[in-house]
């Protein structure tokens, strides 16, 4: 099979129709994802919102935020993913009168387009060609696999110049509630939370809150913002490499160096420090 490695040093990856149940874990990465939704149920995290799911939906990810699917293992859950590095696509995208396909990626930072009708059709035919591209496991498929990209790239940049729409929309009272309760703990990660906080700010019992955050996310909600300030971290030290980590885990509200360094080590399976040395030897140099 050819690689996925683009000739000019870059990468993207390309899996169509992934079957199967996974286990929700909150990530982040640093390149653009597009995440197309074929059939399931599953409720989308993707930092401070909440997206329910439907069969058609596209979802423009910038990668870093942190996100996690919550599906329900009764039924078979299918999706495509598309993972890329914008900056190394360029040279493909190169040609005269371009426009920039990453804007979409750039000004939205995430967004769910729920596609049905043609839009749905043309969407899901682009994505099984590239499959067929990339099944032909030879130079001729690797090559018009990556032309399908930038045609998925123009397409959803196509669909992006239609109004943004500026609510989310939830099937019932459970999922409104659980969306207040992470619009809440993104604006208050950094402090020292408490169920009581959360009970008081929502007027709802804390041990109700703490069923239906479970419930609906999979996790719990100490695990959730503990979690998103891991992630905070992550882009702390790749944006400031200077900053060290007790400035880091203070500022994210943690009260002992220790208990930061086990959750950073516990999620991404390497210490604070040794993450920000992996950092600056992947910095190119100049």
């Amino acid at each position: 099979m050819f690689p996925q490695r683009i000739r000019s040093g870059a990468s993207f990856e390309f899996s169509y129709r992934l079957v199967g149940p996974i286990d929700p874990v909150f990530h982040s990465h640093p390149y653009y994802e597009l995440y197309y939704f074929h059939e399931g149920v599953c409720n989308y995290l993707i930092g401070d919102k909440i997206y329910v799911l439907s069969p058609g939906d596209l979802i423009l990810m910038n990668g870093m935020t942190l996100h996690c699917a919550k599906i329900d293992k009764s039924v078979p859950y299918v999706r495509t993913l598309l993972h890329f590095q914008p900056e190394n696509l360029r040279p493909l995208l190169d040609m005269p009168h371009a426009l920039n396909v990453f804007k979409p990626f750039q000004d939205l930072g995430n967004h769910r387009l729920s596609l049905a009708g043609p839009e749905r059709e043309e969407a899901e035919r682009l994505l099984a060609r590239m499959d067929g591209y990339k099944r032909r496991g030879d130079t001729i498929g690797y090559n018009r696999l990556q032309l399908a990209l930038a045609d998925m790239l123009y397409y959803v940049y196509d669909l992006c110049q239609q109004p943004l729409r500026d609510k989310p929309e939830f099937p019932s009272d459970k999922e409104r509630t659980v969306q207040d309760i992470i619009s809440f703990i993104e604006s208050q990660y950094t402090r020292d939370l408490t169920l009581d906080m959360l009970q008081d700010h929502l007027h709802l019992s804390k041990y109700h809150l703490s069923k239906l955050f479970k419930e609906v996310t999979g996790v719990t909600i100490f695990d959730y913002v503990y979690r998103r300030r891991i992630n905070q971290a992550k882009i702390m030290f790749l944006l400031n490499p200077r900053t060290s980590v007790t400035e880091v885990c203070f500022q994210l509200g943690f009260k002992h160096l220790a208990h930061f360094s086990r959750l950073f080590k516990k999620q991404t399976g390497q210490s604070p420090e040794s993450f920000k040395k992996r950092l600056a030897e992947e910095k190119p140099q100049t």
